[in-house]
């Protein structure tokens, strides 16, 4: 098992031909995941209560990465309730309703103060957008060809996935 058994680079120029806008949201829920840990170690350094969005906007990039690259639930070991957790989020309307939830605790920061994590919250707000778009043009979930070439629920032995590393 190689990394190219994971991850397909031609895919990439698929999915922006697509037209499907569950792609993009994953696009965006992917650059989401390093621009939500970004901002959340950039708030740390308040001295009021923003310090707690902060940290639920590093938990949120975290907890994001394992939903939009399931690649990552093989690497690491998480548990099953986990993986059913993420495996529920397989449909439009959920990851909708999973960006909603999302947008709304960074749009709550504003109540202590406004900082750049209004950035996330919008930033979210268009992710959910995305896919409740996909939901209301009844679009098939699709997930990216990069990196959705992986079944979590078939997983290898951890030495397989740190050879292919």
């Amino acid at each position: 098992m190689a990394f190219t058994d994971y991850i397909k680079i031609s895919g990439f120029k698929a999915d922006l031909q697509s037209r499907n806008f569950s792609i993009y949201g994953q696009w965006l829920g992917i650059f989401l995941v390093f621009i939500s840990i970004a901002l959340g170690i950039t708030n740390l350094f308040h001295a009021n209560a923003v310090i707690v969005f902060g940290i639920l906007g590093i938990v949120q990039g975290v907890l994001l990465a394992f939903v939009e690259i399931p690649f990552l639930m093989k690497v690491f070991r998480v548990p099953d309730r986990f993986i059913t957790f993420v495996q529920t989020l397989d449909s439009n309307l959920k990851r909708a309703l999973f960006y909603a939830v999302y947008a709304l605790i960074q749009f709550l920061s504003l109540i202590c103060k406004s900082t750049s994590l209004i950035a996330l919250a919008v930033l979210y707000t268009i992710d959910m957008v995305f896919y409740a778009l996909a939901t209301v043009l009844k679009q098939d979930f699709h997930k990216s060809n990069v990196v959705a070439t992986v079944d979590v629920t078939d997983r290898p032995v951890d030495a397989q996935v740190r050879d292919a590393l």
